[in-house]
């Protein structure tokens, strides 16, 4: 057996930053020996989740699970391990016609990390999470026994792992459903929304769409609350492309800037987020444009600069989302966008989305149908006040927190997880909610 070794870790927000010991393995016997020596242990994947859902004393990193296992290309099945990153499916399927069924904002989380935290795209309202579109998984478990699960076989463990933050095992590899596509390529429409009563009624408008999410200027006050752009788009098919696209399925590659050093602390503030949102909304003039674009910057626009955590300084910083019923979502929202004006802690990332029906099988899951922000809050002695106002809007709402995540919300609005009983694989997160 290898050593472990102390070193410090934090996932993609810098904070909360952990002492712990980190182990990868790919062979199983090593991995059994790792999780039974281990009095608590939480599995990691490439750190890409915020807070500390990931985090612990002891981490076992599933980057070197790093194998595909199979790809029926007629069907679209692909089994890999839970240690591959989304890009890298991508990277396989979409030159043979393929796609994932759903994709977080990052490309650059693993297999096992999108079961964990059943992630969501830009098309729940019909597509459901990426749970929805799993087959099965092998999992081992604190014991140190390997059991696959699925709908049929061992249904109770499959349904408490998908979104379970892995607190039910460690995953080994998954098999999971593709999308078909004609195109490496999206139809776009980028529609300018003047105020928060307009943006909620182009979500309306737009259910049919697969994909519709907004940018919503957080700092804006009175009849301009809510001044928004809407991108909603459809996979493009061969007879959308102009004639000079020789090759649909495949992209320029191109070379990605990378943010050099941490900003100082001073660089973001109430007013460089001002300056921001106002160029980012006024970069388009008209009402509506109509464009085709490649799929990376529409599903993926942070991936274009590696490393973009740093803007936000060593302390780091938070991304809060959360989802209010839609009922009442564009009071909650309302009220949400009031607090964080009056704070003047401005989020350069504020991104609106809407969930359909969830899945009363994946009872772990976060998505329910209603309207969920997304926000990104530099980490400042304000920050808890901040946080513990915008609680505060979401329980009265009856809403819930993204526990992907959460690393410093109320525990009411973030302890949803059932049938969760291990005694062995906890997380830092797990203990602060549950206060263990």
């Amino acid at each position: 057996m290898k050593k472990n070794y102390i070193k410090k870790i934090s996932n993609w927000g810098l904070f909360p930053e952990v002492e712990a010991t980190e182990r990868s393995e790919d062979i199983e016997k090593n991995i059994r020996e790792y999780i039974l020596q281990s009095r608590e242990v939480i599995a990691r994947g490439n750190g890409r989740c915020y807070g500390d859902a990931s985090l612990a004393e002891n981490i076992f990193s599933t980057k070197r699970l790093n194998k595909f296992l199979k790809f029926d290309r007629i069907n679209g099945i692909l089994e890999c391990e839970s240690g591959v990153l989304l890009s890298e499916i991508l990277e396989l399927g979409v030159p043979q016609g393929f796609f994932l069924y759903v994709t977080p904002g990052t490309k650059y989380i693993t297999v096992g990390g999108a079961i964990a935290s059943n992630v969501h795209g830009k098309n729940h309202h019909l597509e459901g999470c990426f749970g929805d579109h799993l087959l099965s998984f092998r999992m081992m478990t604190e014991r140190g026994e390997i059991l696959k699960c699925s709908r049929e076989e061992n249904s109770d463990l499959f349904w408490a792992t998908i979104g379970g933050m892995g607190l039910t095992g460690v995953i080994l590899s998954a098999e999971i459903e593709l999308k078909k596509i004609e195109t490496a390529y999206i139809k776009q429409e980028v529609i300018k929304a003047e105020n928060l009563e307009e943006i909620f009624q182009l979500f309306e408008e737009s259910e049919d769409w697969t994909y519709t999410v907004a940018w919503i200027d957080c700092l804006q006050k009175g009849k301009n609350m809510g001044r928004s752009l809407m991108m909603r788009g459809e996979h493009a098919l061969k007879s959308d492309l102009p004639a000079k696209i020789q090759q649909p399925l495949k992209l320029k590659q191109s070379l990605k800037p990378t943010v050099p050093f941490y900003f100082p602390s001073f660089v973001l503030n109430t007013w460089s987020v001002k300056i921001f949102n106002w160029l980012y909304f006024h970069k388009q003039r008209a009402k509506m444009i109509k464009n085709l674009i490649p799929y990376e910057p529409f599903f993926y626009p942070l991936d274009v600069v590696n490393e973009w955590n740093k803007i936000y300084g060593k302390k780091g910083f938070i991304q809060y989302q959360m989802v209010i019923p839609k009922e009442q979502g564009y009071e909650g929202m309302k009220e949400i966008l009031e607090v964080i004006s009056k704070s003047g802690e401005g989020s350069f990332l504020a991104v609106l989305k809407l969930f359909g029906d969830e899945n009363p099988q994946a009872y772990n899951s976060f998505p329910m149908r209603g309207y969920t922000l997304a926000l990104d809050f530099k980490v400042n002695k304000k920050l808890p006040q901040l946080v513990a106002k915008l609680d505060e809007v979401v329980e009265k709402y009856h809403g819930r927190i993204y526990r992907t995540k959460d690393s410093m919300s109320k525990p009411s609005l973030t302890n949803y997880l059932k049938n969760i009983n291990s005694t062995k694989f906890i997380s830092l997160q797990q203990k602060r909610i549950k206060k263990l």
